[in-house]
C-alpha cells in the first residue's frame, strides 16, 4: 500500500548527540524532524581565459577527489586558499517561506553563476553575493528528494509530488522525476513511470542520484533511470524472480545501487557497481547478515555504511565502513566505527544520506564525538581518518580546539574543507586541512556579534546543508514549518551566508 511521503532523521532513530551549541538551540526551539540532503557545486578557478570546474559535495560524502601530490602521494590540489583577511561578513538571510505544514526544502547548489536552493513549491536562484532572486523554477508539487550531484554544465535532478497538496489530497505521490538547468533556471523534464509488473500505477519514489548522463531514483517500489538531457527512460523497476529489487543509488563519478532481496523479516542486500547507461552490474558484494539498511557513502571508491545489528546504539545508521573493489566486488576491509567513539551519521533508509565524513586520498575521514577540551569549560572534537585497503587507523589527526567541534564538509583536492561550530560566544570557521601534512589554515571567519552569531547558529548541523567555496559559505535548512505562536518574533532562516570577498 503507497504511504504518505514522511521525512525521517539522520539514522532512522534520531541524530547522534548534539553539541553544546545546539543542544541549547534546540532547548530554545521544538525542534521539528528535518531530513538531509546535500547540494552539490562547482567552483571557478583562475581569471576568465582559464577556468576550471570541480565537482564537489556540501555533504563531502562523494570520494571523486583522489588527492594530489604531497607526503605518502596524498594531498595538494587544492582550490580553496586563504584570502588576504579572513574575517569575513554577512553576504545575506534569506527567510523562511510561508508554510500552512511542514515542507521539504531539501536541496541547494552553487554554480559559476547562482546560489540555488528549494523553497515552497519550487526551486529559486539567487544571486551568490547579493540574495537577489535571479530566476524561480515552479513545481506542481512539494520537493521530495534532490540530487547532491551536477552535470559539468549544471544541471541535476529532483523528485517532486504529482500535484500540490490541499484537503482533499493531503500526501500526492512522489512520482514525479524531473531535470534542471540551474544555469537557465529551467526545468527541462518531468515525468513518472510505471513499474514492469505494477500496471498503470505510476511509481513512488523516495531519492534520486545523478552519474554522468543518467538519473537514478529508488524507493521501496523499485528504482529506475533516465537520460539527463532528455529523459528518456534507460530502466524501470522490475522485481526479479527471487524478489530482489533496487532500493536507491548512489551517484557521482560512478553509478552504485543498494539492492534488497529477500522477506522483510529477513532481508539480503547487495551493493552492486552498474553500467550508468544500462544499468548492468559490473560486480556484487553480498552484505552481511543483521543489515536491514545500507547507505552509499562514495562510489569512487566504492565505500558502504550500515549498522550491522543494530549495534550501533546512537541513531548513527553506522556501525562499520565497508570498503569494497567495485570491479570484483570483493571486500577490501570493513572499518568498525564506534558510536561512542565518531560522530558521522547516515540516515538508514535512505541510501545517499551520509554525512559529516568524506573520502578521499584512499581515505575515509570521520569526526570523534565531543568530550572534555582543556580549558574550564566548553567541548572539543577532532577529524581523523582511516585506511580504505588495510581499514587501520591513519596518524591523521586535526584538533577542533576549545570549545569548537568540527566536521568534515567535502574534499578539496587532496585536503579537506571543515566548518567548525563555535562557543556562544563567537562565530564559527571554515578552515582546510593539508592531506599531506594535516596543518589546518583558516578560510574563513565569521563574525562574533550576538544578532550574526544567533543567526549562524539557528542551524542544527544535524539537519542543515553546508556549502563553501570561493570565500562564501551558505547554511540552509532541510525543512520547514508553520511558525508557533512561542518563536512568532523568532527569527527563521531559510538561508544565512558570509563571505570574505
Amino acid at each position: 500500500m503507497q504511504q504518505p511521503y514522511q521525512p525521517q532523521q539522520p539514522g532512522g532513530n534520531g541524530p547522534k548527540k548534539f553539541s553544546t551549541q545546539a543542544q541549547i538551540i534546540v532547548a530554545a526551539a521544538v525542534a521539528v524532524v528535518l531530513i538531509v540532503g546535500a547540494g552539490v557545486w562547482f567552483v571557478s578557478s583562475g581569471g576568465d581565459d582559464k577556468k576550471k570546474d570541480e565537482a564537489v559535495s556540501s555533504a563531502g560524502t562523494t570520494g571523486e577527489n583522489k588527492g594530489g601530490s604531497g607526503s605518502g602521494g596524498i594531498g595538494g590540489g587544492g582550490k580553496e586558499k586563504a584570502p588576504a583577511d579572513i574575517k569575513s561578513h554577512v553576504g545575506f538571510q534569506l527567510p523562511q517561506p510561508k508554510v500552512t505544514d511542514v515542507t521539504t526544502v531539501v536541496g541547494s547548489w552553487l554554480t559559476d553563476k547562482a546560489y540555488v536552493k528549494t523553497g515552497a513549491n519550487e526551486i529559486v536562484g539567487y544571486d551568490p553575493a547579493k540574495g537577489t532572486k535571479l530566476w524561480s523554477i515552479p513545481l506542481d508539487g512539494q520537493l521530495c528528494a534532490a540530487s547532491r550531484h551536477m552535470s559539468k554544465d549544471f544541471k541535476t535532478a529532483i523528485v517532486f509530488e504529482e500535484a500540490k497538496r490541499s484537503a482533499a489530497n493531503k500526501y500526492p505521490s512522489c512520482n514525479q522525476v524531473g531535470a534542471l538547468d540551474l544555469n537557465t533556471g529551467k526545468l527541462m523534464w518531468n515525468k513518472s513511470i510505471t513499474a514492469s509488473t505494477g500496471g498503470d500505477r505510476p511509481v513512488r519514489f523516495d531519492e534520486v542520484t545523478l552519474s554522468g548522463s543518467t538519473v537514478a531514483a529508488g524507493g521501496t517500489e523499485g528504482g529506475a533511470a533516465f537520460d539527463l538531457n532528455t529523459g528518456a527512460e534507460r530502466w524501470k523497476p522490475k522485481v526479479s524472480t527471487d524478489g530482489c529489487y533496487d532500493k536507491g543509488y548512489g551517484g557521482g563519478e560512478a553509478l552504485a545501487v543498494v539492492r534488497k532481496c529477500g522477506t522483510y523479516d529477513d532481508p539480503q542486500l547487495i551493493i552492486q557497481a552498474l553500467n550508468p547507461t544500462s544499468g548492468a552490474p559490473l560486480s556484487s558484494y553480498k552484505m552481511p547478515t543483521g543489515v536491514d539498511y545500507a547507505s552509499i557513502v562514495s562510489t569512487k571508491p566504492l565505500v558502504v555504511a550500515a549498522d550491522v545489528g543494530d549495534t550501533a546504539g546512537d541513531g548513527s545508521g553506522i556501525s562499520d565502513f565497508f570498503s569494497i573493489d567495485p570491479a570484483s566486488g570483493k571486500l577490501l576491509t570493513r572499518i568498525a566505527a564506534d558510536g561512542e567513539k565518531y560522530a558521522a551519521s547516515c540516515r538508514a533508509t535512505k541510501v545517499e544520506s551520509c554525512q559529516h565524513l568524506a573520502v578521499g586520498n584512499n581515505r575515509i575521514y570521520v569526526p570523534t564525538e565531543e568530550h572534555e577540551g582543556t580549558g574550564e569549560y566548553g567541548n572539543t572534537n577532532e577529524i581523523v581518518s582511516f585506511d580504505l585497503t588495510t581499514g587501520k587507523p591513519t596518524s591523521d589527526r586535526a584538533d577542533a580546539g576549545d570549545r569548537y567541534s568540527m566536521f568534515p564538509v567535502r574534499m578539496d583536492g587532496g585536503n579537506l574543507i571543515a566548518y567548525k561550530e563555535p562557543p556562544y560566544d563567537k562565530g564559527g570557521q571554515i578552515v582546510s586541512i593539508d592531506g599531506a601534512t594535516f596543518k589546518q589554515t583558516v578560510l574563513m571567519d565569521n563574525p562574533g556579534d550576538e544578532s550574526v552569531r544567533d543567526a549562524e547558529t539557528s542551524f542544527s548541523s544535524d539537519y542543515a546543508e553546508y556549502i563553501y567555496g570561493s570565500g562564501k559559505l551558505f547554511i540552509s535548512e532541510t525543512m520547514v514549518s508553520k511558525p508557533r505562536e512561542s518563536s512568532l518574533n523568532d527569527k527563521e532562516y531559510l538561508v544565512v551566508s558570509f563571505s570574505t570577498n
